[in-house]
């Protein structure tokens, strides 16, 4: 439960990262952040694996107390945690390049939920790494990555917008607990893909968006669940969030994992992947025999 909620923690500062970050950041910027209460070693060997240039990136520290600030409005002081461990990395990409994402480490936040909190806040084209030197959800990447952005871009970010960032993120969480991660994280991504087709007026619309988008991937919602994502829509909307932007942007990294899916290495990666699980299950299998 820690766990989840911490990875809600980072995916929620994530999406509160808005795009004038990048108005001053070029083809190959990288930015990293790391959790103050990693040891040096762990900072060390992170920072390698990152291969990251210490020199010519920008490095910020993110500490738990700045997590605490951030979610303390949403979470419990004892379920926000302690430490602040996970860390990452951004770097930017060519335009129109897309989003890629890829994790290490953390156990709890899909790559679409990623790929969705990085459109929501219209960020696009580029590469992010997020890693922790052993299992965590990842709260402290994303504490660090609204930080190094307010850095970088010399911008305050609104705090309206880190206030719906938290909202939503909390919202998908709990909605996947309950229907999965995944389906959790293509519904928001349905949603926008819909929001860049229409407009709705009032909440009666937005309620019928919703029920739109849940019967489209057969999951069954709350009357709760609808009123909690038709509200987020219009919060959404009070933001003014280029949706054509943001379709463009999830298209790019569909496009992207299908290609892999259909390339050499990723059908052989998938055929590997399929023999290790049937290993796993030959092996449960002779148990009983």
């Amino acid at each position: 439960m820690k766990r989840m909620l911490s990875a809600i923690m980072m995916m929620s500062l994530l999406i509160a990262m808005p795009i004038m970050a990048f108005a001053d950041a070029a083809e190959g910027d990288v930015l990293v952040t790391l959790g103050a209460n990693l040891t040096p070693k762990q900072k060390e060997d992170l920072l390698a694996e990152m291969k990251v240039d210490v020199n010519s990136a920008q490095v910020v520290e993110v500490t738990n107390e700045e997590e605490h600030k951030y979610l303390g409005s949403y979470l419990p002081k004892a379920q926000i945690g302690t430490r602040a461990i996970s860390s990452a990395k951004i770097t930017i990409g060519a335009k129109n390049s897309g989003i890629e994402v890829e994790s290490k480490n953390i156990n709890y936040v899909s790559d679409e939920m990623y790929m969705n909190a990085l459109t929501t806040a219209g960020v696009k084209d580029a590469s992010v790494y997020v890693t922790a030197p052993f299992t965590v959800s990842g709260t402290g990447a994303l504490t660090g990555l609204i930080k190094a952005y307010e850095k970088a871009s010399g911008e305050k970010i609104p705090e309206e917008q880190k206030q719906v960032a938290n909202e939503e993120m909390v919202a998908t969480a709990e909605l996947g607990e309950k229907v999965g991660q995944e389906k959790a994280g293509e519904l928001v991504t349905l949603i926008k893909d819909k929001l860049a087709e229409t407009n709705p007026k009032n909440d009666e619309e937005r309620k019928a968006l919703v029920e739109e988008a849940a019967k489209q991937i057969n999951i069954t919602l709350t009357d709760q669940d609808i009123n909690l994502f038709a509200s987020l829509i219009e919060k959404w909307q009070n933001l003014d969030i280029n949706w054509n932007a943001v379709g463009d942007q999830l298209t790019k990294a569909k496009e992207k994992w299908d290609a892999f899916a259909e390339s050499e290495e990723g059908k052989n990666f998938f055929q590997k992947l399929g023999d290790f699980l049937k290993a796993i299950v030959d092996a449960i299998a002779s148990w009983f025999k």
